[in-house]
């Protein structure tokens, strides 16, 4: 490790959030551009970091309460994702333009430090700090959907993340109890403590790994429009690269990735709201990168990496698509649009181009990074999880690829509804998002070059070529068929939010039911017996009151009236009866000092 300086973007992002509550929104059109500045550093700051001197590199750390924190390690795998992160921040910036709303680019800001800081952490505690920056901040963007929806959904949302936190952080400490050191390191699985798992359930919770799942398509429907981007990008691949960082090579991730892309894409089948849909999608797309970990071959991990760069790009790109639709329409329901393609043709464009891309079509992003982690888990010899994850190849280009855009866009004749136009940023922001779909598509040693390990994969051969072309073309053939089967149907699909729900209910009523016989056996007992003494104590309190402090005080009052009134009769106004009182007096003092003496 070498020392090495540089500006750290979460300090950008942080900048921007204290400065924005002292901004008008009224001068919304002056103080706007000032959001795309901190992306620009960060990028600034990425690129001055990969183009520096090879090899790991850590800033000095910074001496707190005893303990080193350690805000700045920089290797290959914390450069690829800051690489994405700082263009993902400025495409989303530059989405959210428009908004005069400073609350939420005040949140969006903070997330993004978060993510940033979690990136370049390289130890537990501050990892852990910026965790929590990223739950909190990320929580408020679900919030600001601003309905009744948004606000139940973003409670289940914190709690899962302090869930989450929380593990995090009873693993950090009982790792630091056990080994003196917070370093954040790999993790070897046959030496693998209890503390190191519980620190991989924390994780898995933000990886959003089956079954602990369920916050993600409840929650990101829900947030607002922009939001849903930022919150697409970061925290899921924030959790894919910590995982990558220390628990590369663990089997069950392995098996527990492949079951997320197969549950995905079931449920994203299902559903009828396209931010759901989207939303099941990124559970299924962070399942390649959680199998590629979980194999823990270079090439496997590198294809986590190259998918969760691809990922950020093209899933960031849908859910602007399909934010400009509920953004103009009003809706994001399935069964509620439709015929739009000819009103919106730059979001059907765009979109298209984020769901062929997610689809895995030869040209685009998602070919050159999903066939690397398939073909890492067929050479490694786990034919079967390989097999799952063509399988979830299919499940994607059919829900998202077809499904989707077949019913937002052509299943009815021109639609007439009214639409609301949409900002010129919100064209910017998916139309650069959709030349970096098609550019590392079609150049992918832009991408590959920014991997872990060096590699010489190859996407473009004819059998990867031809095996996702036909994969494709039967699933349209396949669909052309089901259509009408697949009609979306209003409604809303249970996951296992249905056993969290139950397990709630279990959990209140064994609270509740014995705390309410409790507090009525006490209610019972208090006013039996608790209530009759008090009335006692009361009586005894009032004779005691009328007897006693009155006697007395009365008794005091009639002295003092009847001493008052034979020093009323003395005072006389008279100089000589006063003169002769105090003679008579002296005299007396004079007469008793005498006969004591």
């Amino acid at each position: 490790m070498t020392d090495v300086s540089f500006v750290h973007p979460s300090l950008a992002f942080v900048a921007l959030a204290l400065v924005l509550p002292w901004l008008k929104a009224e001068n919304h059109a002056a103080w706007r551009w000032l959001l795309l500045l901190p992306p620009v550093v960060a990028i600034a700051s990425v690129v001055s970091l990969t183009l520096g001197p090879d090899g790991p590199r850590m800033i000095e750390p910074i001496r707190y309460l005893g303990v080193n924190l350690k805000f700045g390690r920089i290797d290959a795998l914390s450069l690829v994702f800051a690489h994405v992160f700082a263009i993902q921040s400025l495409i989303g910036m530059l989405y959210a333009l428009h908004l005069p709303e400073r609350r939420q680019h005040i949140a969006a800001s903070l997330y993004i430090a978060g993510a940033f800081g979690c990136v370049f952490a390289g130890d537990y505690l501050t990892l852990f700090i910026f965790w929590e920056l990223m739950s909190v901040a990320s929580t408020c963007l679900v919030w600001f959907g601003a309905n009744n929806r948004a606000t139940a959904a973003g409670f289940r949302y914190f709690l899962f993340h302090v869930l989450g936190g929380l593990l995090l952080l009873g693993g950090l400490l009982m790792r630091h109890q056990a080994t003196g050191s917070f370093d954040f390191m790999p993790v070897s699985p046959d030496a693998a403590r209890f503390y190191d798992w519980l620190i991989l359930a924390g994780f898995a919770v933000n990886a959003a790994v089956v079954p602990l799942h369920a916050w993600l398509p409840d929650a990101y429907p829900e947030s607002s429009v922009t939001g849903a981007v930022f919150m697409s990008a970061f925290t899921t691949k924030t959790a894919v690269y910590v995982l990558a960082r220390a628990y590369a090579g663990f089997e069950i991730l392995a098996i527990m990735g492949v079951v997320m892309c197969l549950w995905g894409v079931f449920y994203a089948t299902i559903e009828n709201n396209a931010r759901r849909i989207l939303s099941y999608h990124i559970v299924s797309q962070v399942g390649y990168m959680v199998a590629g970990i979980g194999i823990g071959t270079a090439m496997t991990i590198d294809g986590a990496c190259a998918h969760a760069y691809a990922h950020i790009l093209y899933k960031g790109l849908l859910f602007m698509g399909a934010g400009c639709l509920l953004y103009s329409a009003g809706s994001a329901k399935l069964s509620e649009l439709g015929g739009l393609a000819s009103r919106l043709p730059l979001v059907m464009i765009c979109y298209m181009v984020g769901a062929v891309s997610i689809s895995g079509m030869p040209l685009f992003n998602g070919f050159v990074s999903k066939t690397m982690t398939i073909t890492g888990a067929a050479e490694a010899h786990h034919t079967w999880l390989a097999l799952g994850m063509e399988i979830a190849a299919v499940g994607t280009f059919l829900s998202v690829g077809i499904k989707l855009p077949y019913f937002a866009f052509w299943s009815k004749p021109k639609n007439d509804m009214p639409l609301k136009p949409i900002p010129w940023n919100m064209y910017l922001g998916m139309s650069i998002s959709a030349f970096l779909c098609l550019f590392t598509g079609l150049f992918p040693q832009a991408l590959y070059s920014l991997l872990p390990y060096p590699t010489d994969y190859v996407p473009y051969t004819p059998w990867h070529v031809l095996q996702s072309s036909l994969l494709l073309g039967f699933t349209g053939l396949g669909f052309y068929y089901m259509r009408n089967i697949l009609h979306p149907k209003p409604g809303r699909n249970l996951d296992f939010d249905v056993l969290y729900r139950i397990v709630g209910r279990l959990f209140y009523g064994l609270v509740s039911v014995p705390l309410a016989f409790l507090d009525g056996l006490w209610n019972d007992v208090y006013e039996k017996v608790g209530l009759r003494g008090l009335l006692e104590s009361a009586k005894a309190t009032i004779v005691f009151d009328t007897k006693g402090i009155d006697g007395v005080l009365d008794g005091s009052a009639g002295g003092v009236r009847n001493f008052g009134g034979v020093t009323g009769k003395l005072q006389t106004g008279r100089l000589q009866d006063y003169l002769t009182g105090v003679a008579a007096l002296g005299l007396a003092i004079f007469a008793l000092v005498w006969a004591l003496w």
